[in-house]
């Protein structure tokens, strides 16, 4: 099912989002000091590809300058980027078929807003991620 959603994903809005993230993320190439910003442009624009199966994760472990990096791309980037998802995700849900489709967008939206200190990883099971195994008290 997941594939099958990607797919349409894929041709109705995925393309098209993913092109906004590379933009951004050239833009942000092109000065050294934005680089980090690029290359979250473009870890998200793969999820924007295709994005039933992965999900986005927050490390714990980001620090004040993924704080500030996130303030200065959420004003030059960032709302943009997440005002095209939330008006995709408003075209997409007008059908039944397409309500899926805007929901996957509207949960791309903080990820979006603020990429930095963001993880994306596979809900299968099969990635990177694995959560902390649970202790117990003896």
């Amino acid at each position: 099912m997941k594939t099958i959603l990607n797919v349409i994903w894929l041709v109705l809005c995925g393309f098209w989002m993913a092109l906004g993230y590379v933009a951004a993320g050239i833009i942000c190439c092109i000065l050294i000091i934005t680089i980090p910003f690029g290359i979250a442009s473009f870890r998200i624009a793969a999820y924007a590809l295709w994005p039933f199966g992965r999900t986005v994760i927050r490390k714990p472990t980001a620090g004040v300058g993924s704080a500030i990096g996130n303030v200065i791309w959420l004003i030059f980037a960032g709302i943009w980027l997440a005002i095209g998802h939330i008006v995709t995700g408003i075209a997409l849900c007008i059908t039944i078929i397409g309500i899926p489709l805007g929901i996957a967008s509207f949960k791309m939206v903080p990820v979006s807003l603020l990429p930095l200190g963001a993880e994306i990883v596979d809900t299968d099971g099969g990635g990177i991620y694995a959560p902390p195994p649970r202790q117990t008290a003896y």
